[in-house]
C-alpha cells in the first residue's frame, strides 16, 4: 500500500495562515505523488500545517515523464507558480521555498528552479530558497561508464526506450542551440539553472552505494571515482546515530583492524562452485523472464514514445497546455573548445571501466576527504585539540593523501567530467546510503511504498530531517 500524502494545499479557512514555507516534493520516472508519501508524512510529523505547506507535485504523473526534462520542468514550474498564487489568494504569504527531488524528479527540479530563477521568484523580496535535496537522482545521467559491446547494448538501447527522457538521460540528445546534451547544459556554470541552485542555502544529495540498478552512486553524487568498488572489504564509517545505513559524508571508511587470512586456494575454488550452483536457478528464471519481458517492454516503449512525441508536439505548438511564458533566455553558452579537447584526450585513453589516474581531469571533487581513512585526518591532531580545531590542517593532509592514493576513476564522458566540476563548484553535502536488507535500494531510499523491507529508508529520511532540512 502506498504511503498516504497529507493534503498539500487547502483553503486558508482550513489551515493556519502562519505557515510561510512551501516544500515541493517531486517524484521520478513513471512515478506519482504517492511515491513521496513517506517523506511527506515525515515532514508533517516534524512540522505541522502552521509551519510548513507541502506540495506533492502531480503535473508529471506516470508516462508524462517520458516527455523530457525540459517539458516536465516547465510543467513543474507552472504548478509551483499556480500553488503560490492559490496560497496567496487563500490568505497565505509564502516567503520560503524548499525543493526535494527523487530520481528523475531531481533533474526536473533543477530545470524548474532555473525557470523560477529567471522569472524572478528566487529573489529575496519574493522567496527565500532554503533547502534543495535529491535522493538517488542521476545528475550525470544514466549512461554506464563502459565501452565496447556493453556500451552498445546498455547505453545504446537505453537511450531509445523512453522517448525524449531516455535520450536525455543517456546523453544522446542535443539541447536547443547549445550543441550539448541537456544535462550538460543544465550544469553549465554560467546559466540560470546553476544560478538558481546557488540561491538555496542548504544543498545535499543522497545516493545508494549498492544495489541501485537505476541510478549508480557515481551519478547520484556526481563523483568521478568509484569509492565503493570493494565494499565487502571496507570498514564503513557510519554517521553516529544512523548506523548501519547513512555513511559519514566526510570520511567514508575507517582503517581495518586486521586483515583476515585468506582461505586456501582449493577452498576458494570450491566456494565459488557452490555459489554458482546456488544462484543457477535464479539466473535461469531471470533469463526466462528476460526472453518474455524484453519484447513486451520494447513494444510498450515504442507505443509510449509515439504518444510522448505527440504530447511534445502539442506542447511546442501551444495546442495543448501552453507554457510559452516559460520560454525565457537560458543564458547558455558553449564550453570552450580547449576544455573539450582536454576531456576528449582523457576519454581517448579510457579503459573499459576505468581510466588511469594520470588521465583523469584534475580538481573534479570538492569534497576530496570523503574517501580517505579517518586515521589520516584525526590521528595527527595535536594533543588537547579536537578534530574541528585542527580542521584546516586535516583538510590539507587529506588532499595530499588523496593525491597519492585515489580510488579508481570511472570511464565517464567529457560531458560528465564537466558536469562533475560544475556541480561540485556549487557545493553539496553528499551522503552515501548503504541499505542492506533489500535489493531494490532505489525504491527503499525514500520508502516509495509501505514495504517492511524498506525500513532502512526511514533512517535516511530521519537523518535528513535531523541534520539537513531547515525550516
Amino acid at each position: 500500500m502506498d504511503p498516504e500524502i497529507p493534503d498539500p494545499v487547502r483553503p486558508a479557512t482550513e489551515t493556519s495562515s502562519k505557515a510561510d514555507h512551501l516544500c515541493v516534493l517531486v517524484h521520478g520516472l513513471w512515478g506519482n505523488p504517492s511515491h513521496m508519501g513517506t517523506i511527506a508524512s515525515a515532514l508533517r510529523k516534524r512540522y505541522d500545517e502552521s509551519q510548513l505547506h507541502i506540495l506533492a507535485a502531480e503535473c508529471n504523473t506516470g508516462n508524462l515523464t517520458y516527455d523530457g526534462i525540459e517539458v516536465c520542468g516547465e510543467r513543474l514550474a507552472q504548478e509551483v507558480e499556480e500553488t503560490l498564487s492559490k496560497l496567496e489568494t487563500d490568505g497565505h504569504r509564502i516567503q520560503k521555498l524548499s525543493v526535494v527531488g527523487y530520481s528523475l524528479g531531481g533533474l526536473i527540479s533543477r530545470y524548474a528552479i532555473g525557470l523560477l530563477f529567471a522569472r524572478g521568484w528566487l529573489d529575496n523580496d519574493k522567496l527565500e530558497p532554503v533547502n534543495f535535496t535529491t535522493f538517488a537522482s542521476p545528475h550525470l545521467g544514466a549512461r554506464a561508464p563502459v565501452r565496447g559491446a556493453q556500451n552498445l547494448l546498455f547505453n545504446g538501447l537505453g537511450s531509445r526506450t523512453i522517448s525524449t527522457s531516455g535520450k536525455q538521460m543517456f546523453l544522446a540528445d542535443t539541447f536547443q542551440d547549445t550543441g550539448k546534451p541537456l544535462l550538460s547544459a543544465l550544469a553549465d556554470p554560467n546559466n540560470i539553472f546553476i544560478e538558481g541552485l546557488k540561491r538555496f542555502k542548504h544543498r545535499c544529495v543522497y545516493g545508494n552505494v549498492v544495489n541501485d540498478r537505476t541510478t549508480a552512486f557515481y551519478t547520484t553524487t556526481f563523483s568521478s571515482e568509484d569509492h565503493f568498488r570493494d565494499l565487502g572489504n571496507m570498514n564503513i564509517n557510519y554517521l553516529e546515530g544512523y548506523a548501519p545505513v547513512v555513511i559519514d559524508p566526510d570520511v567514508y571508511k575507517l582503517p581495518i583492524a586486521e586483515l583476515k587470512e585468506r582461505p586456501p586456494f582449493p577452498s576458494r575454488i570450491w566456494q565459488s562452485i557452490r555459489n554458482f550452483f546456488s544462484k543457477l536457478p535464479f539466473w535461469l528464471f531471470f533469463c526466462l523472464i528476460l526472453v518474455i519481458a524484453i519484447p513486451i517492454f520494447l513494444v510498450y516503449s515504442v507505443r509510449e514514445t509515439f504518444r510522448s512525441r505527440e504530447r511534445i508536439r502539442e506542447h511546442e505548438q501551444g495546442t495543448g497546455n501552453t507554457f510559452r511564458s516559460y520560454r525565457v533566455p537560458r543564458g547558455l553558452r558553449r564550453i570552450q573548445t580547449a576544455m573539450d579537447e582536454v576531456f576528449e584526450n582523457a576519454a581517448a585513453r579510457q579503459d573499459p571501466d576505468y581510466i588511469p589516474p594520470s588521465a583523469a581531469p584534475a580538481d573534479l571533487e570538492s569534497q576530496a576527504e570523503s574517501s580517505i581513512d579517518k586515521s589520516e585526518t584525526l590521528d595527527d591532531s595535536p594533543p588537547g585539540t579536537s578534530p574541528a580545531e585542527n580542521s584546516t590542517d586535516n583538510t590539507t593532509k587529506v588532499k595530499k593523501a588523496r593525491c597519492g592514493e585515489k580510488s579508481p576513476t570511472l570511464a565517464l564522458t567529457p560531458d560528465q567530467f564537466s558536469m562533475i566540476k560544475s556541480l561540485n563548484a556549487v557545493g553539496f553535502r553528499k551522503y552515501p546510503v548503504y541499505i542492506h536488507n533489500h535489493e531494490r535500494t532505489h525504491a527503499a531510499i525514500v520508502v516509495r511504498v509501505d514495504d517492511p523491507g524498506y525500513a532502512e529508508g526511514h533512517t535516511v529520511i530521519k537523518q535528513w530531517l535531523d541534520q539537513e532540512f531547515r525550516l
